[in-house]
């Protein structure tokens, strides 16, 4: 499930009741027109079309309080495709049925209509062939387990074979390979961490290319970063910013104090520490980073004015 608010819009003053107490519980935010207004809800200004429109792009997930055809026709406009959707729940004002319509399995909606069901004792309606058959639905395990779909297309095909039984061919790495099968599903578990050092003003576009062939000669994919890392001193550094957007990633910044107590074996450089008051950036940042038992996978590697280092947590550990 993608990052994001949890909203809920109700137009009764039943619904408005419910989506006050499934905000609480979800730690989301409840929209009801002026007349239905309560204690924990906000005012959702003019048609539903229109809140729709401000929110889908950014919440996580959209809760209807309602009968179906008003959501389906709010959201109709704004539906892209199942990577990028939120997930959509609709649910009527006495709690009793909880319906999925989007983004059921990457979007977590079918998850969270049972997580709705169970707090207001009603039925999730679960459509999807894969759970009405018990079985394990792909992308629904990808988003469970913090993997990016590289190639989305291949979902329907793996899923059809699922239900008839067939073989199928998932692969689960952060690794470049060949397909090992004829039709694979590439799953890239967010399992890296990309540590960044630059001069200041470095072009975006530069960056964007330097990192992508660092990345292609680690033989790694870049869905499969977690985060982008450097200095604090770099915190508005555009170029870094750009970079980690592209990736989908956060960018954390840490003090020198901080990458200098790193424990390991760095490539020291005396004029970075003047300039920043720690011998190393990326090496340093990659490692912080990615966390506890933490590997240097790839060590500095030097680009015109810019520098990158790769890190991974290693793999069995806590």
């Amino acid at each position: 499930m993608r990052g994001g608010a949890v909203v809920l819009a109700a137009f009764t003053h039943a619904g408005a009741e419910l989506a006050v107490r499934l905000a609480g519980a979800l730690e989301g935010r409840a929209f009801v027109p002026e007349r239905c207004l309560l204690n924990g809800t906000e005012l959702l200004k003019g048609p539903v079309g229109d809140w729709a429109e401000q929110w889908f792009p950014r919440a996580r997930a959209m809760v209807f309080v309602c009968a179906c055809g008003i959501a389906v026709r709010a959201i109709a406009p704004h539906i892209r495709s199942k990577t990028e959707d939120p997930a959509v729940v609709v649910v009527d004002e006495r709690g009793r049925f909880v319906i999925p319509l989007l983004s059921g399995h990457i979007g977590g909606a079918n998850r969270l209509a049972r997580q709705i069901a169970a707090l207001t004792g009603g039925q999730a309606a679960i459509t999807t062939a894969t759970d009405v058959n018990g079985l394990v639905a792909v992308d629904e395990w990808a988003a469970d387990n913090n993997c990016v779909i590289e190639n989305p297309r291949g979902i329907k095909e793996v899923s059809s074979a699922v239900l008839e039984g067939q073989s199928v061919g998932v692969a689960v790495t952060e690794q470049l390979h060949p397909a090992p099968w004829p039709v694979t599903l590439w799953l890239r578990p967010r399992v890296l961490t990309l540590g960044v050092g630059c001069k200041r003003g470095t072009a975006p576009d530069a960056m964007m290319a330097a990192a992508a062939d660092f990345l292609s000669g680690a033989g790694v994919s870049p869905l499969s970063l977690r985060a982008v890392a450097s200095i604090n001193l770099k915190a508005d550094e555009p170029a870094i910013i750009a970079l980690a957007e592209r990736c989908a990633a956060p960018y954390l910044t840490f003090s020198a104090e901080a990458l200098q107590a790193v424990p390991g074996r760095f490539s020291a450089s005396e004029r970075v520490r003047k300039v920043t008051g720690v011998d190393n950036v990326c090496e340093r940042a990659a490692v912080l980073a990615a966390g506890e038992n933490a590997v240097l996978l790839r060590s500095k590697a030097r680009y015109p004015g810019m520098t990158f280092a790769l890190a991974r947590r290693r793999p069995g550990r806590a």
